[in-house]
C-alpha cells in the first residue's frame, strides 16, 4: 500500500442455543513482526468434548506455527496448509485415543506486512473479502448442498434452507485427507474487510447484509451487531457461532498499527 494503514479487528463467540460451545476463534499478532497477523475460526463436531477438542487443536496448532513463522523467508500459504495438516493429524489421533469421532472445520487467514494476504479453509466455515460493501471473494463450502449448487441442481437460496445443508463432504479429522483450498490477495486496500465465520453466523445473513455491516461499522460494533442479529433470527434454534473481523483503515496518529483485539503470542 502506498499510504500507511492500520488493522482494526474484533472477534465474536456465542454458544447459541446449544448446551455447550464447540466453536473456537482467535486473532493473533506476530510476536516479532509488526503488521503480521493471523485469524482463525474452527467449528468443532463430535459430541460435547470431542468437537471442542478438535477446534481447540486447530487454535493451538495455529498459535504454535504462527509464532515460529518468518515472513521474510517462509511461504505463508505453506504455513497455513501445514497448520491444517498437522491439526488434522492430531484430531485423528485424538479420536483413536478417546474413542470419539471429533471433527472440525477450519477457516484461517494470514496477513503479511505490506498487506499481502493468504487464506485457506476446509469445511463450511467461511472466509469473505469485502472492498467497501462489495464482495470481492468468498470461500465455497465443502458441503453436500454446495456440490448441488455447483452442478446447477440447486440455487444458493434453496441450499440455505435444505434439510441437508449441514452435511459436509470434507473437514479435519476424517479418514480422507481434507481439501485445504488456498487463496491469495496480492495486496489489501484501505477500506477492505476480512471476515472468517462459522455457519452458525453466516447462515442468517445475505452477502449484501454482511458487506453493508462491515463497511458501515467498526469491527467491534459489527461483531456485536452480527451476533445479536443472528441470535434474533435463530428464534431459539441457533447453533454455536464464531467470527473474526479485520478491517484495513487509514493510519491515525497515536493509534497502533495493529489494534488491541489481536492476542499477543508472547
Amino acid at each position: 500500500m502506498e499510504k500507511g494503514y492500520r488493522l482494526s479487528a474484533a472477534t465474536g463467540l456465542h454458544k447459541g442455543d446449544r448446551e455447550y460451545q464447540q466453536d473456537q476463534v482467535g486473532l493473533f499478532a506476530h510476536p516479532r513482526v509488526t503488521g503480521c497477523v493471523m485469524g482463525v475460526v474452527a467449528d468443532g463436531m463430535g459430541g460435547r468434548t470431542g468437537g471442542r477438542k478438535a477446534s481447540d487443536q486447530v487454535l493451538l496448532t495455529s498459535r504454535q506455527l504462527f509464532e515460529r513463522y518468518a515472513p521474510d523467508s517462509e511461504d505463508a500459504a505453506a504455513v497455513l496448509r501445514q497448520i491444517g495438516q498437522e491439526a488434522h493429524l492430531v484430531v485423528k489421533l485424538t479420536a483413536i485415543a478417546a474413542e470419539q469421532e471429533p471433527h472440525t472445520t477450519m477457516a484461517a487467514f494470514l496477513i503479511n506486512p505490506g498487506g499481502e494476504c493468504h487464506w485457506v479453509h476446509a469445511g463450511d466455515s467461511r472466509l469473505y473479502h469485502f472492498r467497501g460493501a462489495t464482495l470481492v471473494r468468498r470461500t465455497k463450502d465443502h458441503s453436500y448442498v454446495q456440490a448441488l449448487v455447483d452442478q446447477g441442481e440447486m440455487t444458493e437460496e434453496e441450499a440455505a434452507i435444505h434439510p441437508k445443508s449441514n452435511v459436509l463432504l470434507g473437514c479435519l479429522g476424517t479418514e480422507e485427507e481434507p481439501r485445504f483450498e488456498p487463496h491469495f490477495i496480492p495486496q489489501l486496500q484501505i477500506g477492505d474487510s476480512l471476515l472468517a465465520c462459522s455457519d452458525g453466523l453466516w447462515h442468517y445473513f445475505t452477502t449484501e447484509e454482511l458487506g453493508s455491516v462491515l463497511n458501515s461499522l467498526p469491527p467491534r460494533e459489527a461483531s456485536e451487531f452480527l451476533v445479536d442479529k443472528a441470535r434474533a433470527r435463530a428464534m431459539g434454534g441457533g447453533d454455536n457461532l464464531s467470527l473474526a473481523i479485520v478491517k484495513v483503515e487509514p493510519l491515525v496518529v497515536n493509534k497502533p498499527v495493529v489494534g488491541s483485539a489481536f492476542a499477543p503470542l508472547r
